[in-house]
């Protein structure tokens, strides 16, 4: 009987020890997320959309020509507006972000601003602010924005660098709405890369991360931000444990660009590569697979001024590995434009060095164009869009912009309509979005300008007030 007591009372303890040590085993982050949560704040945006009324969003109703019975019927039923007139809404949006000084620099996710004609910024404090964009990158996904405030509490930065997969961390946010969200779990990955984003290796997390999430800081134990939430992989649109943030080196060096120059350089080196399979990597006499192949080097880039050859392989930039093709990009982006890199490459089974003067990385057309249209839209009231193949061939035009929606402004008082083809402005033929900037730069302010349009009823030339130097 004696024995048997002492058996329960030594169970006892030591369950009671069992229970101590896997408490302590477990990370409490009351005293973070009290210390830094100040910090992050809530973002949302609106942004103006059209649609015809009593019409879902994005159906279209053709352009008849004028004494068409079916305008009557549209005007019946659409009221006074008519089939080409279109319904103004605002759509909102929410995210996250958090405050990198005291001045009020915010830094966010660029898809979580994109294309926004209003941005709000609320603290935890709740004081709401309309913010700027100071500058916006969506190949990093990473947008800076300033708010007019002071002496604001400001986040701590760590090193993804020193991240380990298995080590603790930490996600405050606005999922759905519901600001100051706190949400933990480990590191799962580092160096990931995802479909169309070569130029950031993502830190992988089992953080829960749902929309509105983007943009928030990924803390580490210390409370240090060591990454940006910006992406979760999901078969439903929610949370199913993959979350990917962007590593906060990679992010700061986007962010000073933004915050000095308004725009992103990336060095380029100019070649398309692909994965060495283990099937390669033995016919190129390597021991594993490993680097990036080069399968093309593409003509007036820094890489066809080099000994740099297709067929090499890529195994080291600047004596740091390459594990995989999907290293490489980000590698050469953060190197600065003119500087001169070291490669080290297998070639017919021995290695060499070979010199490169990285160049900078082209800017993308369409993102150029984005901004342009957006310009465009904003002084005249239209939105436009270059022709396309098949509009080509429907209004046997080889040039011109597609008029897509009118809003207030010159282009809807001169009568100008939603599908009307843009041909030509004061004799001069629009080719481009950007010749149509260029051509309204030269222009007199506060003049009327001649427009000819193509409707499906014929040419029509219209008279355009342009806004006067003030506007």
């Amino acid at each position: 009987m004696f024995g048997h007591r002492v058996n329960i009372v030594i169970w006892v303890v030591f369950f009671t020890i069992s229970c101590v040590h896997a408490k302590q085993g477990l990370p409490d982050f009351t005293e973070l997320v009290e210390a830094h949560s100040g910090a992050v704040v809530n973002i949302s945006t609106t942004k103006q959309e059209t649609s015809h009324p009593k019409l879902p969003p994005n159906v279209e109703i053709p352009d008849f020509p004028e004494g068409s019975p079916f305008n009557d019927f549209f005007e019946k039923f659409l009221g006074e507006q008519g089939p080409n007139q279109k319904d103004y809404y605002n759509s909102k949006s929410l995210g996250s972000g958090f405050i990198i000084s005291a001045d009020g620099y915010v830094v966010t996710n660029h898809h979580v601003v994109r294309e926004a004609d209003e941005i709000i910024v609320k603290l935890s404090d709740r004081r709401e602010f309309v913010a700027e964009i100071i500058g916006s990158d969506p190949r990093s996904d990473i947008a800076l924005l300033k708010i007019d405030a002071q002496s604001l509490p400001v986040v701590e930065f760590g090193s993804a660098n020193d991240l380990k997969v298995g080590q603790w961390v930490l996600a405050i946010g606005s999922p759905f709405g519901f600001d100051h969200s706190v949400t933990s779990g480990i590191v799962s990955a580092k160096g990931r890369s995802l479909p169309n984003e070569n130029y950031v290796p993502f830190i992988q997390t089992d953080v829960a991360i749902n929309p509105g999430n983007s943009g928030g800081p990924l803390f580490n134990m210390a409370g240090e931000v060591v990454g940006i939430n910006s992406q979760i992989y999901s078969r439903t649109g929610g949370f199913m444990g993959l979350s990917f943030a962007i590593p906060v080196e990679v992010a700061m060096e986007v962010v000073e660009q933004l915050k000095t120059t308004g725009y992103v350089s990336r060095g380029w080196l100019g070649v398309y590569i692909q994965e060495v399979t283990r099937e390669l990597a033995e016919s190129f006499g390597m021991e594993k697979p490993a680097g990036a192949l080069v399968a093309k080097i593409m003509d007036a880039s820094p890489a066809i001024d080099s000994d740099l050859e297709v067929g090499d392989v890529i195994v080291k930039f600047n004596d740091q590995e390459v594990a995989n093709s999907a290293a490489l990009p980000p590698m050469v982006g953060r190197v600065r434009v003119g500087e001169e890199v070291t490669l080290e490459v297998m070639r017919n089974g021995k290695t060499r060095k070979i010199n490169v003067v990285i160049g900078q990385l082209p800017d993308s057309d369409q993102n150029t164009q984005a901004r342009i249209e957006k310009e465009l839209n904003g002084v005249l009231g239209m939105d436009l869009e270059p022709l396309t193949e098949e509009d080509k061939k429907a209004t046997e035009l080889s040039y011109g912009l597609k008029v897509t929606a009118i809003s207030q402004g010159p282009a809807k008082t001169a009568g100008v309509r939603a599908n009307d083809v843009l041909q030509m402005i004061n004799g001069e033929k629009i080719e481009s979005v950007q010749a149509l900037k260029d051509m309204l730069e030269k222009l007199p302010a506060g003049k009327y300008v001649s427009l000819l349009v193509q409707r499906p009823s014929g040419p029509q030339f219209l008279a355009m007030m342009l806004p006067p130097e003030d506007d």
